[in-house]
């Protein structure tokens, strides 16, 4: 299965339409105005699926992902000077790949791929393109691309 990451072109706050195979939206990324990076997720109808928000006060930047109220984990930006390197506590995954390229894969602990990311180049806007398997891990993959894109954008 595969999934369009298209950033808005034009929008104020960080904003994000998510497509399926087919180009229907599966999920709505909506930045909101706050202190840090706040990112809520929608699917298609409207309906709140979790968030991301930007801890402040931090020495590296560190993001906190919620699926619904609750806590799932947090990525922390980690010293590097040559490329985009992650503490990631979420479901076990960690990532292997090119970031500062923009093509990854998100691996879980038994080193299996969950995700492979890739950027799509010759578009006005960010686009990329995430593709996986298993379609229960869609919104987790998202979650964890909106971070690494919203840690790359500040």
């Amino acid at each position: 299965m595969k999934l369009l990451f298209k950033q808005r072109f034009l929008s104020w706050f960080d904003s994000y339409d998510i497509y399926d195979e087919n180009g229907d939206v599966v999920f709505i990324v909506k930045g909101e105005l706050s202190w840090g990076k706040r990112l809520k997720v929608f699917d298609a109808h409207e309906n709140y699926l979790g968030e991301v928000k930007q801890e402040l006060f931090t020495f590296f930047p560190k993001f906190e992902i919620f699926i619904g109220d609750a806590y799932a984990g947090e990525i922390t930006k980690r010293f590097s000077l040559f490329s985009h390197e992650f503490d990631i506590d979420y479901l076990g995954w960690y990532i292997e790949g090119d970031f500062l390229g923009w093509d990854y894969s998100v691996m879980n602990q038994s080193g299996a791929e969950i995700a492979k990311i890739s950027k799509e180049i010759l578009n006005f806007s960010d686009t990329y393109c995430i593709d996986f398997a298993n379609k229960d891990d869609a919104l987790h993959v998202l979650m964890l691309v909106i971070v690494i894109d919203a840690e790359k954008a500040a």
